[in-house]
């Protein structure tokens, strides 16, 4: 108890001699709807982000200091040693060097009052309620610190994690990744009514620092805009505004190059490059780790080439290069496309080139729909192969320019009317007839060419209709129903021919597996079994196991082990997925739709008693029809706009998002006042 109040004390000590923010708090509403989510009013853009980072710090502050934690690469003095790996990885990187170079020259002077804003905003909600501080050294937090906690986010994007793992055994908590999505678009060729549909499906993680948190912000400077954010976030990332809306789904270009270097055999710090001798840079980078209570203050080496941040490992030294660690611009593009009012300001927005990936959806009031397979990509020399490891000693691969947004795949207001992906190929967007051909990009791109599940359910769905109307556009969006073709990396259709009068004692789930109708509904039982088999595949394979294709002794063992499983946890072999998959959250335990790769799709981690729990998928939900008088908005989150327990907030939203239902949402500023539950000012 004594601990307690004098960390309250301090802590109060602390904040007091901060400086107080310019804005004044009572000029700033949050209006709580009824679900708890936050609309934000204020006169300017500022007093908006304010208004947001106290908002969001009251539903979700521990996660938001946790990235700001990373972006000051203090998690070792938090978390210990993991929390010391991310450090490392920051500084490696030169994450806050970039930032530090670039921030007066490259961020404009409205964006830097918003990025200030919302640090005075969330500075200090942390002085109301010292109790809540994960960290007393973290504050005052910065836009400095903001920047270069989303460098290092869009440098995992990019595939920096995935680089390092494979160097040198690094590795960055895959909490941090981002997952799968579906994003579509429709205008008035393909819809009944006339109207332009927009359907935001991302497949995050449920919970963690890339778990979406839903927000209205509304000035009176032309910001209005309904959507979704990550923690620490001062813009929305996808959403809808009174004009347009897009979304985003994961994209797989080629962002991200390695080389290995030529060391001197006389001088490991030395590298070649066009036959001279060039001397690596090398820094100390300190760390603090807290050990068992203990901080304890480490030191590591890092090196940097005229490729990038440099690795030295028995196996030789290697550089990582992309487009991700050489931009600082990525959120403030983000919020030059929520104030966008039209398609041209939107894709000025987007001509920054300043967000390494995602692909984007977009679609307006106008009737306007687009596609972009968005990437900072280098222009590379196109006599190397940039599939694999490149020459480091040689300037012919050091690339210094990248792609402007016009060498892009892209597709704008294609015939049939409509416009889809699923983290698939860019050169299949559209029907047939409107595709882009991969020929005619830069094969140094590297993009994507394959298709998935997901996007072969959706052409065997879109052939179905001539004219679309709304609740069509619901039913693909919400569809359960793997392909009649399944496209799995590991080809599992040996699984569903077996000959139950050969295993006896597997009959049953041969029976169920050969009878399941492949919809991932929760009251199926071959999905069940199929799921258990999934997870066990997936697990082998992260041992190490490689499966082109699943052969009749493999399957039987799966089914064996799928058997074993069902008895030892369940003591019945006729289970439903819903039996087994749950969307949990506190004391509540639903059973929940979904397998991976599915359009709506769920992937599970264990949980307790066999039963396993969702954990990435669908996530966040908003879907759009424009009409000539704005955007009608229904959305949804698998939890509630409040992560803290005590919260009535906490999980109210795990009903309607089980039964594939929505709440109907508005931009309307009198509609919010007038239907909201609670409105008060951020102190």
């Amino acid at each position: 108890m004594k601990s307690i109040s004098f960390f309250v004390l301090t802590s109060l000590i602390y904040y007091s001699v901060q400086s107080q923010s310019p804005l004044n708090p009572d000029a700033i509403d949050i209006v709580r709807d009824k679900w708890g989510v936050p609309h934000i009013f204020s006169k300017t853009d500022a007093g908006v982000a304010y208004g947001l980072a106290w908002a969001h710090s009251e539903d979700d502050f521990s996660t938001i200091q946790k990235g700001f934690i990373a972006g000051k690469a203090m998690l070792g003095q938090y978390s210990g040693k993991s929390g010391a790996t991310i450090d490392y990885i920051v500084q490696f990187l030169k994450c806050r060097q970039l930032v530090d170079s670039r921030y007066e020259k490259d961020i404009s002077p409205q964006y830097k009052l918003i990025l200030q804003s919302y640090c005075d905003g969330i500075n200090a909600y942390a002085k109301a309620h010292p109790r809540e501080v994960l960290l007393r050294k973290l504050f005052p937090v910065t836009p400095k610190d903001m920047l270069t906690y989303s460098i290092l986010q869009l440098a995992i994007s990019a595939g920096a994690d995935e680089a390092l793992r494979k160097i040198n055994n690094g590795s960055i908590p895959e909490g941090l990744k981002s997952g799968g999505s579906n994003a579509y678009a429709f205008n008035s060729k393909i819809t009944a009514d006339g109207n332009t549909y927009l359907a935001i499906n991302s497949h995050q993680p449920l919970e963690g620092p890339v778990a979406w948190y839903e927000a209205h912000l509304c000035s009176e400077e032309g910001w209005n805009i309904l959507g979704a954010l990550f923690p620490g976030s001062p813009t929305i990332l996808h959403g809808c505004n009174e004009y347009l809306g897009w979304a985003h789904t994961v994209n797989y270009p080629d962002k991200l190059d390695v080389y290995q270097l030529e060391l001197n055999p006389l001088n490991k710090n030395q590298y070649k490059v066009d036959g001279q001798w060039k001397d690596l840079e090398k820094t100390t980078v300190p760390l603090k780790v807290k050990i068992a209570g203990l901080k304890i203050s480490v030191k590591r080496a890092a090196f940097n080439s005229i490729y990038g941040p440099t690795m030295v490992t028995e196996k030789g030294a290697f550089a990582i290069r992309t487009g991700a660690l050489m931009e600082i611009r990525g959120l403030e593009q983000w919020y030059w496309m929520n104030k966008s009012k039209n398609f041209s300001e939107f894709k000025k927005a987007l001509s920054m080139t300043a967000i390494s990936g995602y692909n984007i959806l977009y679609a307006d009031r106008y009737d306007t729909i687009y596609y972009l397979s968005n990437g900072k990509i280098p222009i590379r020399n196109k006599d190397f192969n940039w599939t694999s490891t490149l020459p480091g000693n040689t300037s012919q691969t050091l690339w210094t320019e990248f792609h402007p947004i016009s060498d892009l795949p892209q597709v704008l207001q294609p015939s049939s009317g409509y416009l889809f992906n699923s983290n698939h190929s860019p050169f299949n967007a559209t029907a047939a007839s409107d595709n882009i051909k991969n020929e005619n990009y830069d094969a140094t791109m590297g993009y994507e060419t394959n298709d998935n599940n997901r996007s072969e359910r959706f052409m065997e769905l879109i052939k179905s209709y001539s004219k679309i109307n709304y609740e069509d556009f619901k039913r693909i969006k919400y569809d359960l129903q793997l392909p009649k073709h399944l496209r799995y990396q590991t080809s599992c259709d040996t699984l569903f021919m077996l000959n139950e009068t050969e295993y006896p004692s597997l009959a049953l789930l041969i029976r169920e597996l050969k009878n399941w109708d492949r919809k991932a509904v929760a009251t199926s039982e071959g999905a069940a079994v199929f799921a258990i088999i999934y997870y066990r595949v997936v697990e082998e394979q992260s041992n190490g196991a490689t499966y082109r294709s699943l052969s009749k002794s493999k399957c039987v063992e799966l089914i064996t082990y799928a058997k074993n499983y069902l008895d030892n946890h369940f003591s019945n072999e006729d289970i439903t997925l819903g039996q087994y998959q749950k969307l949990v959250r506190g004391d509540k335990s639903i059973p929940v739709n979904g397998l991976p790769d599915v359009i709506a799709a769920m992937r599970s981690i264990p949980y307790q008693n066999g039963v396993v729990k969702a954990e990435q998928g669908e996530s966040y939900i908003e879907l759009v029809k424009f009409t000539k008088d704005g955007p009608i908005i229904e959305t949804i989150n698998c939890y509630g706009a409040s992560n803290k327990p005590e919260s009535s907030h906490y999980a109210d939203q795990m009903e309607l998002f089980t039964q594939q239902k929505t709440k109907a949402m508005t931009l309307n500023k009198e509609q919010v006042y007038r239907e909201g539950k609670s409105v008060y000012h951020p102190r």
